[in-house]
């Protein structure tokens, strides 16, 4: 077989990589329908698919620029939101701050006040006590030294002025007997 091959192979005398003139010829026509087709039809699609790709592609880049911008922005305005937000509850800590100070100076205040009051109310509370204590022991202490003074005289003093005067005069000597000894002191 290769043999017959070869054989007309050396009987043709032509160049095996030339096809011969009708091939050639059905080759080109049916090329250049094919390339028609191709240049008519197919070629307009592909490059309208291929713009719409590439402008789909660019919108996209360009929208997503322009989403970056506004993202950028977005997150601009939120760090300045959160930046016064910050701000503002610092200050409204101060003003707590400040506000419990005074608060707290305001019942330091109070609270003085009122201790002052407790300790005047209880030095003339005391003040009375000391009067009241201090005449209630006149009378006693008159009463007894009358009491005494009688029994020593042998006679009753029972004279209500005479009575006074004794009590008063003894009594403004120990008062005096007792400022001198604690001025002595």
């Amino acid at each position: 077989m290769i043999a017959n091959l070869v054989q007309l192979a050396a009987e043709e005398k032509q160049n095996p990589l030339v096809p011969p003139g009708p091939e050639l010829l059905v080759g080109a026509i049916a090329f250049a329908i094919v390339f028609f087709f191709f240049w008519k039809k197919l070629l307009p699609n592909i490059n309208k698919v291929l713009e719409e790709r590439r402008a789909a592609i660019e919108g996209g880049i360009e929208e997503a620029d322009a989403m970056k911008v506004e993202a950028q922005s977005v997150l601009e305005q939120y760090k300045a939101q959160l930046a016064e937000a910050r701000h503002e509850a610092a200050r409204l800590r101060q003003e707590a701050q400040e506000q419990g100070a005074t608060l707290i100076a305001e019942m330091r205040a109070e609270g003085q006040r009122q201790r002052e009051e407790i300790i005047a109310a209880g030095h003339s509370q005391i003040a009375a006590d000391r009067k009241a204590a201090s005449s209630a022991l006149r009378q006693d202490v008159g009463q007894l030294a009358t009491e005494l003074a009688g029994k020593l005289v042998g006679e009753s003093l029972e004279d209500h002025a005479r009575q006074s005067r004794t009590i008063d005069r003894f009594l403004d000597g120990l008062d005096e007997s007792a400022s001198k000894a604690e001025a002595s002191r």
